[in-house]
């Protein structure tokens, strides 16, 4: 069993619930590292505590922070660039209510186009542009992991004189349209995806179909709100 965990970085200093940030490299808030142990927590407890065979992240530091905390310090971490989040543009770091007041035009736009894959966020990246880049992301992260996970899954068996059972555990920490991307383009579903939310995705051996197993996990995070 391959198993694939997508989690969303934590809230950030630029208290990124409620702003708009793409390519705005922040660090998580206290708040926002807590979501991230919490995630942690949740992860043990649900898939036990063998580790990762692989862990990817944007190179943004909200999500290396985060992956760093949730696969521990001591695991290396492979950064995709492909997997920033989408460029905002002027809209870059402002609430729905600035964007409104400061770009009124703009705003109407969005709300009208926002589905459409050729709308440009004003001095920002194409919704198509953004697509086509994550894809580019993907296969690489696919390739990561299974690779990763061939390697791992052959040195345990090397050591324990045989086979070996066991799941084959893959994180990646990154962004809220990035993750939204992934789990459609791999399993045709379109998650809430709230900061620190957990997705889990799941296929039997390399070229099967994934498929769902837990999406928009926030069960975690009641207790750090």
């Amino acid at each position: 069993m391959r198993t694939l965990v997508l989690v969303r970085h934590g809230e950030t200093v630029g208290n990124s619930s409620i702003r708009y940030y793409g390519r705005t490299d922040l660090e998580l808030s206290e708040l926002g590292r807590a979501q991230m142990r919490a995630a942690a927590r949740w992860l043990r407890r649900r898939l036990g505590a063998a580790g990762f065979f692989s862990v990817i992240a944007s190179p943004l530091r909200r999500a290396v922070e985060g992956a760093a905390i949730i696969a521990g310090d001591d695991r290396p971490i492979i950064k995709i660039e492909e997997l920033v989040e989408v460029d905002f543009g002027r809209f870059e770091g402002l609430t729905a209510g600035e964007i409104e007041t400061r770009f009124p035009a703009d705003f109407a736009r969005w709300n009208r186009d926002r589905l459409d894959p050729e709308f440009a966020y004003p001095d920002g990246e194409s919704r198509a542009d953004f697509a086509r880049r994550v894809e580019h992301g993907i296969q690489r992260m696919l390739e990561v992991i299974d690779r990763a996970a061939r390697s791992g899954f052959d040195q345990l068996a090397d050591e324990q004189g045989g086979a070996v059972a066991g799941d084959r555990l893959a994180l990646v920490v990154a962004h809220r349209g990035v993750i939204r991307l992934i789990t459609n383009r791999l399993a045709g579903v379109e998650p809430m995806i709230e900061l620190g939310s957990i997705q889990i995705l799941q296929r039997e051996r390399v070229g099967d179909p994934w498929r769902p197993d837990r999406i928009d996990v926030v069960e975690h995070l009641g207790a750090v709100r």
